[in-house]
C-alpha cells in the first residue's frame, strides 16, 4: 500500500491534476455537470486515457457525500433509473473500444466531444415534446458508450437534459445524480476488462478531496436565479480545458 501510495503522488503533473479536479469540482457543484468535461481534456495530456477514466470515476465517488444527498429528492427516479441502466450497459462496449484504439485518437475523441457540446450548450438548442421510454434508453446507451471510450459521461446526458423544459433546479439535480451513480458502475466494468490499476485507483483517492472540497465550494454558490452567470463560467472553463488538451500541443 505505500509503494502504491507514493507512486501516485510521483505522478507527473500532479500539481495540474490537482488543481483541474478543483476546478473540475466547483463547476460540478455549482451547475451539476461540466466536471469530466474539465478533467479529462488536462488529465490526457499526463495519463494514458484508460487511467485518466478511471481516476476521475474513483474522485468522482466524493460526490455521494457533497452533493448526491441534496440531489436525489428531486429527481425523476424511474426516468433517471432508465437512464444509468442503460448508460451502464452500452458502457462496457465503449471500455472494449478504449482498449483497442489508439491513444492519440482517443485524445481527439475526448477533445471533439468536448468542443461539440459546448457549441450546442452556448447554441441553446432545446426540444419540445416529451421524451419517451425508447428515447431515454438510447440517450443512455450513447452516453454510456461514449462515456467508456472516453470517460465523458456527460455530453450526450447533459444536452439531452440542458435541451429539455425542467427547471435548472430538477436539470442539475438529474445530472447530478446520473454522473454519480454512472461513475460507480463504471469502476467495476473497468475492472473486468483489466483497466483498473491500483495505481490509478490510488490516485484517484487522492483526489478525492480537492473534487470534494471543489463540489461542496461550488454547491454553496450554487442560487437558481443566477443560471446564466453559472452556465456562461461553467461554458469559458470547459472551453479552457478543451484548447488545453489539444494534441496539437504535444508538437511544439
Amino acid at each position: 500500500m505505500p509503494e502504491i501510495f507514493l507512486a501516485a503522488l510521483e505522478t507527473a503533473g500532479l500539481g495540474w491534476l490537482v488543481l483541474t479536479t478543483i476546478v473540475a469540482g466547483v463547476v460540478y457543484g455549482f451547475s451539476g455537470f461540466g466536471a469530466a468535461l474539465i478533467f479529462m481534456p488536462v488529465a490526457v495530456i499526463f495519463l494514458p486515457p484508460a487511467v485518466a477514466i478511471a481516476v476521475f470515476s474513483v474522485s468522482a465517488l466524493s460526490s455521494f457525500v457533497t452533493v448526491y444527498p441534496r440531489a436525489v429528492p428531486l429527481v425523476d427516479r424511474k426516468a433517471v433509473t432508465i437512464l444509468i441502466l442503460s448508460a451502464a450497459c452500452a458502457a462496457s462496449f465503449g471500455l472494449w473500444v478504449l482498449r483497442v484504439v489508439d491513444v492519440t485518437a482517443i485524445r481527439w475523441v475526448v477533445v471533439s466531444i468536448c468542443a461539440v457540446t459546448l457549441i450546442a450548450l452556448m447554441a441553446g438548442w432545446r426540444y419540445a415534446v416529451t421524451p419517451t421510454l425508447g428515447t431515454r434508453i438510447a440517450i443512455g446507451c450513447a452516453t454510456g458508450f461514449v462515456g467508456g471510450v472516453s470517460g465523458l459521461l456527460g455530453p450526450i446526458m447533459v444536452l439531452f437534459q440542458l435541451a429539455g423544459r425542467d427547471a435548472i433546479a430538477t436539470t442539475r439535480a438529474t445530472t447530478v445524480v446520473f454522473l454519480t451513480t454512472t461513475s460507480l458502475l463504471l469502476l467495476p466494468l473497468m475492472y473486468l476488462q483489466g483497466l483498473l490499476t491500483p495505481t490509478a485507483v490510488m490516485l484517484g483517492i487522492v483526489l478525492l478531496v480537492p473534487y470534494g472540497a471543489g463540489s461542496l465550494l461550488g454547491q454553496a454558490l450554487f442560487t437558481p436565479r443566477w443560471e446564466r452567470f453559472y452556465r456562461a463560467a461553467a461554458y469559458a472553463i470547459i472551453a479552457a480545458a478543451t484548447l488545453m488538451g489539444l494534441p496539437l500541443w504535444d508538437t511544439l
